[in-house]
């Protein structure tokens, strides 16, 4: 049985959209590519290695498998992660006919959940995303994450795509490791942890004024 390990960086407002450069994705009309660079620390090199110690394959979305064939192959042959990029199999949910042109890619295509799902159940090393919004909303849709590893950066960037959008469900999540980095980067790693536990903190009788605040809502709802 696989594993899915979402990784990602995150502003503290849940965008995840062109971490690494302007050019990286301006769609949707996003001007703040690049906001993770001037965040860089040793801490933060520390933790995203760790990532890459264990054997993996790569899950991706096709916008970020873009992204990354553009990039990877061409980096020097001495950098630790392109070596492990170009090396391992990469898994890419695509609706497009173009060929894959990184070695030792492999299209998902039709029903991307149901074919991510087989992956899944295969003996095989831990499917790793990065970054991928589109794709990750298919995967918390159907619960296919098993481990989020997060670094948040200290910053609000408004509209843009979004770690938890149009996929997300309620659900609790166990933080199992944290750090924080000198430029003030949160790094995360959590599991689900089942249903959210729903709690209260109202008074064992509502005074008069709650009650007429209660039907108040009720009549706006």
């Amino acid at each position: 049985m696989r594993k899915i390990i979402a990784a990602a960086f995150v502003s503290l407002d849940g965008v995840m959209q062109a971490p690494g450069g302007p050019p990286e994705d301006p769609t949707g009309g996003f001007t703040q590519g690049g906001w993770t660079v001037n965040y860089w620390d040793e801490p933060m090199g520390e933790f995203m290695g760790g990532m890459f110690t264990s054997p993996f394959d790569l899950l991706l979305g096709r916008n970020t498998y873009d992204i990354f064939a553009a990039h990877w192959p061409y980096v020097p042959a001495d950098d630790p992660i392109g070596e492990s990029f170009n090396r391992v199999t990469k898994y890419v949910a695509t609706t497009s006919t173009a060929p894959l042109t990184w070695k030792n890619s492999v299209a998902l295509r039709g029903d991307v959940a149901a074919e991510i799902a087989k992956l899944k159940k295969q003996d095989g090393p831990m499917l790793l995303t990065q970054g991928s919004s589109v794709l990750l909303q298919t995967l918390l849709a159907h619960d296919l994450v098993d481990e989020f590893r997060l670094l948040t950066f200290p910053l609000v960037l408004g509209p843009g795509k979004r770690l938890f959008g149009k996929g997300a469900k309620p659900d609790a999540l166990k933080l199992t490791e944290t750090k924080v980095s000198t430029t003030g980067v949160i790094m995360s790693v959590y599991r689900p942890d089942g249903a959210i536990k729903i709690g209260s903190f109202e008074l064992p009788n509502p005074s008069e004024a709650e009650i007429a605040r209660r039907e108040k809502m009720k009549r706006e709802g």
